[in-house]
């Protein structure tokens, strides 16, 4: 729902709450959509993707890096939306490990997601999700193609790492843990890319950081003015 939720940001301030943006939605219609029905809907689906809420910490981030670079809007959109769907994250194992070209096969998708949720879903809802999900990855640039999708690397840059770090950190990754951990592999990032890369973030003021050697100190405080700590 990339889209949409560029459309949803680019309509609500900044600093609304969820009642301004679900107004901006269903009473404004800023996604053009047809009816009241296909209104809420949507207002209930980026909510549960994505928060709208400032009073939510990772919104907040999320809505503080949008308007910093463009380019990075889709990695950040795919971050925040498997922060909170645990069922896109789920297929990340089903993408990320697939090297350049590789075509991605639907039954190791649907093979995580049973991992995930057992016997709860049964199979045309499982090839629900995988159709979505597909389409979330390829919306981020994971994978390119229409019938057939392949995987392709994706170019992190540093607004993206910020967020990921950001969400190592809440996840409890310390030190040089945080540049190898699954947010940031998500990037298609190595460890040494992602020191370099955060050094930038660091640089242009969105972190602190330190690093001499294995010693990696880092503060996300600046990603989230409103919060005293992750």
């Amino acid at each position: 729902m990339l889209a949409e939720l560029e459309a949803v940001l680019d309509a609500a301030p900044e600093a609304g709450k969820r009642a301004d943006y679900a107004a901006a939605i269903i009473e404004g219609n800023c996604l053009s959509k047809a009816t009241a029905a296909t209104r809420r809907l949507s207002n209930q689906r980026l909510g549960e993707l994505y928060g709208l809420d400032r009073d939510l910490p990772l919104f907040r981030v999320l809505r503080r890096l949008w308007s910093l670079d463009p380019d990075s809007r889709p990695l950040l959109a795919l971050l925040a939306a498997i922060a909170r769907d645990p069922l896109l994250a789920a297929t990340c194992t089903a993408v990320i490990p697939l090297p350049p070209g590789a075509e991605l096969q639907r039954e190791p998708m649907k093979a995580a997601l049973r991992a995930s949720v057992e016997d709860r879903l049964n199979e045309s809802i499982l090839e629900k999700v995988c159709r979505n999900a597909a389409s979330s990855w390829t919306q981020s640039g994971h994978l390119e193609g229409r019938t057939f999708k392949k995987r392709r690397l994706v170019r992190a840059i540093p607004v993206a790492v910020a967020f990921a770090l950001y969400l190592a950190y809440a996840a409890g990754y310390r030190g040089a843990d945080l540049f190898s951990s699954g947010w940031l592999q998500l990037l298609d990032c190595d460890p040494g890319q992602a020191r370099q890369l955060a050094l930038e973030a660091k640089r242009i003021g969105l972190i602190d950081l330190r690093m001499a050697g294995d010693v990696v100190e880092l503060n996300v405080a600046r990603l989230d003015p409103a919060a005293t700590r992750v």
